[in-house]
């Protein structure tokens, strides 16, 4: 890190075009760090990155990226190095889901969400987070989700691969603490992004209740990594939420998740 800064110098976002991931960006680019843009969308990726050029007078760069398939993370990985970049912030935030009973949702789908949140995130984190330790410290911010404290019986692939994140960034939170690496999952509800529809949610009771928007999201989680934290649940909703699941029987939670996707 450069002398008397103590925030990232160069973070690398996934899903980074819109939403959670958008916000997330241009939050680490007004605070002088360097982005890397990662998702599908190039063109709308490359408006992004001159956009946060001219006006936070950073470097953006943009690396399109399919997370969802075979060797993609890897391959984002030797993209971003073998271009000179130095990542002390990793953004684990790609990601869709599927909704529906698990009888007659898609199969590829939901192997696709299951390759973004488990393949995808562990390859990303192991081989950036090797980089951060040689250099002395660095941060990694998982896009955990309110799905990952119970299961989710309509979407219950994507409940699942969030329980992994949500499990795997606090196991790495103090795997790393002797490495200087902060590991936080942020854990929002449900919020008003493309996601919502991409997953057919709007059509569920979760879409038709209050939608948090993704900039209070991301600022949670964004203030919540620099803070040291490791789990971040924006809204006051959503910590009742889990609060309640501390006291609840598993049986009942898990039944009150599902009135709660589906009513």
């Amino acid at each position: 890190m450069t002398a008397g800064r103590t925030g990232p110098e160069t973070a690398l976002v996934t899903g980074a075009s819109r939403g959670i991931g958008l916000e997330l960006t241009k939050l680490f680019a007004s605070d002088g760090a360097d982005v890397l843009l990662a998702a599908r969308s190039e063109g709308k990726m490359e408006s992004i990155a001159e956009d946060l050029r001219e006006r936070h007078g950073v470097e953006a760069a943009v690396f399109p990226a399919d997370l969802a398939e075979q060797g993609a993370a890897r391959d984002l990985y030797d993209r971003v190095t073998d271009a000179g970049y130095e990542v002390d912030a990793l953004v684990n935030n790609a990601g869709f889901g599927v909704s529906g009973r698990f009888l007659e949702t898609d199969l590829d789908q939901e192997l696709d969400v299951a390759h973004l949140q488990v393949q995808t995130v562990t390859v990303l984190t192991k081989l950036l987070a090797r980089d951060m330790a040689d250099r002395g410290g660095g941060w990694v911010l998982n896009n955990a989700s309110m799905a990952g404290f119970a299961p989710v019986p309509t979407s219950a692939v994507y409940a699942a691969s969030k329980h992994y994140v949500r499990s795997l960034s606090e196991a790495l939170a103090e795997d790393f603490v002797d490495e200087g690496i902060t590991v936080t999952a942020l854990c929002p509800g449900a919020t008003d992004t493309a996601f919502m529809e991409n997953g057919d949610f709007d059509e569920s009771a979760t879409g038709d209740g209050d939608l948090m928007d993704p900039e209070t999201v991301a600022r949670a989680g964004y203030e919540g990594l620099l803070d040291g934290e490791r789990i971040v649940v924006p809204g006051r909703l959503n910590r009742f939420r889990v609060f309640l699941r501390r006291l609840m029987p598993r049986k009942a939670y898990v039944r009150a998740a599902n009135r709660m996707q589906n009513d």
